[in-house]
């Protein structure tokens, strides 16, 4: 199915929204150089248990094949002689014993494999999941811009749970069955080379079959996933936006293309559980026509009397033995095919390298005093949609810059490159004269705090969520920066004070409130360089006079950065700079862009007209 079609199953019949862009089949063949490296999580674990799981293989794998051999004899050395006349039930007995004590151990020997081989698979899993989630998180604002959170999380939780049977029982299952299918092949041919031969020689014809079927298989079930992050993908934007949703009482539309995905998703697994199920059959067939020449060419080998009755049951059951590992193989590669595309997904993420990395000779930044310098930068987040155009800005220690415009004017992307969440194109970005490509993250952003319009609040207690801003802190520390930015007020209000549980994103919380907690949480960090991006934009006016004497004791001493369309809020920095489709068109004082007459004039003079 061609990614075109795959994506016109999922447009709205009418308002449509939006197309998921972001999974697409990823067109590979099977790859060994990949297949080895999901391997390569197992390497930890080897010298720890794999010892004890091959002793255990092999025991239960020796066992197994050796009971047939001990039946045969059984027959021709006890049961046979028995019908002549002859009674051998002492040696009957032997046998029957001996048969009991494999059946014991390779009981033993299973148990105690299948035992390790799930802890082995359950710590793989577990260290496959945190390598994903901690490379995703140094992973940068581009990569998050092009993917919906729905599709990042299908990759984490449902893309690895699909490999948890591969390394729980996949591996070791599939080791056991082709030592067993070795094992008997020689065996066969150590009993009748003929006969042998005869029987083994539909196997060709089996895997002729089967080869053409891996390919589709492998497709189908890429396709699987591809349905599964999509809706995945759907959910969560479904669930973040229900006030929306239910706003416009769109839920009819909303659950019509939810069904609409759901139903294509159903579709897909269908097909792809009917390509994976024609493996049986070909197995079935090809062992019922392996059994047939079995009987017939080893009916005549028993009346020529070249083989006996006790080789010919041998045979038959370690016929009957050889075609079930070869369906557990066949079964196990369908499940290497969905393994594997889940792996190309997985390794596509842990392939994916930052746009904003570290050079290898990075050096950690001293603390700073907050002189900041924008020399020339020029920046795009598309090619050749320039959102920076040449933009030149000294700022010394201890101012603070307010940025103002129109919405797309630059404003965001300024603190943006200033955090180094994106880089620029041209130019570079100076913080007490040192470029910051050349210092570590981590020294850098230590070093800057940022106070968003829609603050984040983390599931947990009010305590916790300030705390994030420096996890050492105290809860003296915690209380002291509440009490600084006029939050203590209402946390003392709450059920539990600073130990009342958040739900998600604070709900229980009101926007003042949020902002509130984040201020709280930026002083706790005391940072050198702050950040305002549009604080207090969606908050009453009695909650803005507390932020805004919260403010000044947050951007006492430090340099600050703030973006506030409200602009009676930043009439009092140091500098404003006006921009305007990335670049600066004014700037100055209040009351010198207030004597110039120009664009902030116009702003200010419109934002009143509306009060």
């Amino acid at each position: 199915m061609s990614a075109q079609s795959q994506e016109a199953e999922v447009k709205r019949t009418k308002n449509q929204r939006f197309v998921y862009q972001d999974d697409i089949v990823i067109e590979k063949s099977f790859n060994w150089t990949q297949f080895r490296r999901l391997f390569a999580f197992m390497r930890p674990y080897a010298k720890q248990m794999l010892p004890v799981i091959i002793i255990m293989m092999v025991l239960g794998t020796i066992t197994r094949l050796a009971v047939p051999l001990i039946i045969s004899l059984a027959i021709d050395r006890a049961i046979t002689p028995s019908l002549t006349g002859d009674k051998q039930y002492s040696l009957l007995y032997i046998y029957t014993a001996v048969v009991l004590v494999l059946y014991i151990i390779q009981w033993a020997a299973n148990t105690y494999r299948i035992k390790f081989t799930n802890i082995i698979g359950q710590r793989v899993i577990y260290d496959l999941r945190s390598a994903l989630f901690r490379h995703i998180q140094k992973l940068s604002f581009r990569f998050y811009d092009t993917r919906p959170a729905g599709s990042v999380l299908v990759r984490i939780t449902n893309d690895v749970n699909s490999l948890q049977d591969l390394f729980t029982n996949g591996v070791v299952n599939s080791l056991i069955d082709c030592v067993q299918l070795a094992g008997i092949i020689v065996i066969l041919l150590f009993l009748n080379v003929k006969l042998a031969i005869a029987v083994m020689i539909t196997v060709p014809l089996m895997f002729i079959v089967s080869t053409k079927l891996r390919k589709k298989i492998r497709h189908a079930w890429q396709d699987v996933r591809v349905k599964q992050s999509r809706i995945n993908s759907h959910l969560n934007e479904a669930i973040q936006g229900i006030r929306v949703t239910q706003a416009y009482t769109q839920e009819k539309e909303n659950i019509n293309f939810f069904n609409e995905m759901n139903n294509v998703n159903r579709k897909s697994w269908d097909h792809a559980t009917a390509m994976n199920q024609s493996f049986g059959p070909v197995i079935e067939i090809t062992g019922a026509l392996g059994t047939f020449i079995l009987f017939w060419y080893g009916a005549h080998l028993l009346q020529a009397e070249a083989i006996t009755v006790g080789l010919l049951v041998a045979f038959a059951n370690y016929v009957g033995n050889f075609w079930d590992p070869i369906n557990r193989l066949g079964q196990m590669y369908s499940q290497l095919l969905v393994a594997m595309a889940s792996s190309e997904r997985i390794f596509e993420y842990l392939d994916e390298e930052p746009n904003v990395a570290e050079h290898n000779n990075a050096k950690v930044l001293d603390k700073i005093k907050g002189d900041v310098n924008f020399d020339h930068i020029v920046f795009e987040y598309e090619k050749g949609r320039h959102a920076l155009k040449g933009i030149s800005l000294d700022v010394k220690a201890g101012q603070s810059i307010a940025l103002v415009g129109h919405t797309g004017s630059g404003k965001s992307t300024i603190i943006n490159l200033l955090s180094r969440f994106y880089d620029p194109v041209e130019g570079r970005i100076l913080v007490d004269g040192v470029d910051i490509r050349n210092v570590t993250i981590e020294s850098l952003r230590s070093q800057i705090g940022i106070v968003m319009q829609d603050t984040f609040i983390f599931s947990g207690t009010i305590r916790d969520n300030i705390r994030f801003g420096r996890l050492d802190a105290t809860d003296e520390e915690v209380e002291a920066a509440a009490k600084a930015v006029n939050a203590h007020e209402f946390i003392a209000t709450m059920p539990k004070g600073y130990d009342t549980e958040v739900e998600e994103r604070g709900n229980v919380l009101s926007m003042g409130q949020r902002q509130l907690l984040s201020f709280a949480r930026a002083l706790l960090a005391d940072p050198r360089i702050l950040i305002l991006d549009e604080a207090t934009a969606s908050i009453d006016t009695e909650t803005e006079v507390k932020i805004q004497e919260a403010l000044k004791t947050l951007l006492q001493g430090r340099t600050s950065f703030m973006i506030a369309h409200r602009l009676s809020t930043i009439r009092h920095a140091d500098h404003i700079v006006v921009l305007d489709h990335g670049r600066i068109q004014e700037q100055g004082t209040h009351e010198q862009l207030m004597q110039q007459r120009g664009t902030y004039f116009g702003l200010i003079e419109a934002q009143y007209r509306f009060l």
